[in-house]
């Protein structure tokens, strides 16, 4: 199979990630930060590397980076540990299940309440809605830096700065920006969230919370941190406080040779690479009257490409290229937000994610097959 489907997760990952993985399981098994002994210490301290790794690479301080499961856990954490007493919330029309699953359970069992602002192809007019949106009780803003259906990119700096100018906590989801934009804390962002297996290349069960220390977060998860031990309170240490439980020393370390690998290559480069596969998969797509693709000119997108093909269902389009040999993703893509935003809730779409192992020829392939389904030349 040749994988187009890296908005979901990053297939094949770099050799060095796999390497990482065993060399943890077969040397570094200590409980990193749970005992004085030297097993213990020698597994800190490769953990210790890769959070410095990752607070280099999104330009934070070591103390302010804790390790999730993934994204969601990490958006879940920031979102719950502003809101879980209340408040009121704006989020983006184009976010993720991780962001207004969270945000809606908030509505129905802690009185929260929330807006949605519209994201439109001209940022001018996205901030706008934005900061019409923002009330006395606005207790935080919550957006996605690339959408993971179209893969358009938000005005993320502008959306920091609006919400510092209110003192509003700022929440970013950048599950599909890091590893190829240019995001990190300096934007103005106040809790960073992502992934650690998509753009940045480490294996599943990694993720990321970081923040620039601005504001104070409540726990949602609470219990053995190796710190402050002897208190029932929960630590107030970061980044102790958000990382309770034995952390994911094997895919910590992994993650650490994914950034390696996203540092050397540079996020410019990455995107460039990825971004010129979209474009030749767009080239031969709009030759065809009946392929819909969701892209506008005046803005600007991470290496995503969705598209459907008019008499077929993304399921129907996907499960032929997937006989065919290509993994693509149909259907909503956990973000029912932005397919209502699309007009495409009930239809789906069909989604192309290049990752950096991709190449011209692989897209090529794919793009044969589709103008087969395109011209009718197959059924399906």
């Amino acid at each position: 199979m040749i994988n187009f489907d890296n908005s979901a997760t990053t297939y094949p990952k770099p050799q060095p990630v796999s390497r990482a993985v065993q060399l943890a399981v077969q040397r570094y098994g200590g409980n990193p930060g749970r005992s004085g002994h030297r097993i213990s210490r020698e597994a800190a301290q490769q953990v210790f590397d890769v959070r410095q790794k990752a607070a280099d690479l999104f330009k934070s301080e070591v103390e302010n980076v804790a390790f999730t499961p993934n994204c969601t856990y990490a958006l879940n954490m920031a979102i719950k540990g502003i809101l879980q007493y209340g408040g009121e919330a704006i989020i983006s029309s184009l976010e993720h299940n991780s962001v207004a699953r969270p945000v809606y359970d908030l509505f129905r069992h802690r009185g929260v309440k929330y807006s949605i602002a519209r994201v439109s192809n001209d940022d001018d007019e996205t901030v706008r809605d934005f900061e019409e949106l923002i009330t006395p009780k606005t207790k935080c803003i919550i957006c996605t830096a690339a959408s993971n259906v179209t893969g358009q990119i938000l005005p993320v700096k502008r959306i920091a700065e609006l919400a510092g100018k209110h003192d509003i906590p700022f929440i970013c989801d950048c599950a599909q920006a890091s590893g190829v934009l240019d995001v990190t804390i300096d934007d103005g962002i106040d809790f960073l969230c992502t992934s650690g297996h998509k753009g940045l290349y480490g294996p599943t069960g990694t993720g990321l919370l970081i923040t620039n220390g601005k504001y104070p977060l409540s726990t949602i998860i609470e219990g053995g941190t190796g710190a402050t031990s002897a208190e029932l309170e929960q630590t107030g240490l970061w980044p102790e406080r958000m990382e309770s439980g034995t952390i994911n020393t094997v895919g910590i370390m992994g993650l650490g040779k994914g950034i390696d690998f996203v540092s050397q290559k540079g996020r410019k480069n990455i995107f460039s690479h990825e971004s010129a596969l979209c474009q030749q998969l767009i080239r031969t797509l709009e030759k065809h009257e009946n392929i819909t693709i969701y892209r506008s000119h005046k803005a600007s997108y991470a290496p995503i490409v969705s598209f459907n093909i008019e008499g077929y269902t993304s399921e129907q389009v996907t499960a032929y290229l997937s006989s065919k040999g290509f993994a693509l993703r149909g259907g909503l893509q956990c973000a029912a937000l932005a397919h209502h935003s699309l007009g495409t809730l009930l239809t789906g779409a069909v989604r192309f994610s290049p990752s950096v192992f991709n190449d011209s020829r692989q897209t090529m392939m794919l793009c044969r097959e589709i103008e087969k389904i395109a011209d009718k030349k197959v059924n399906i």
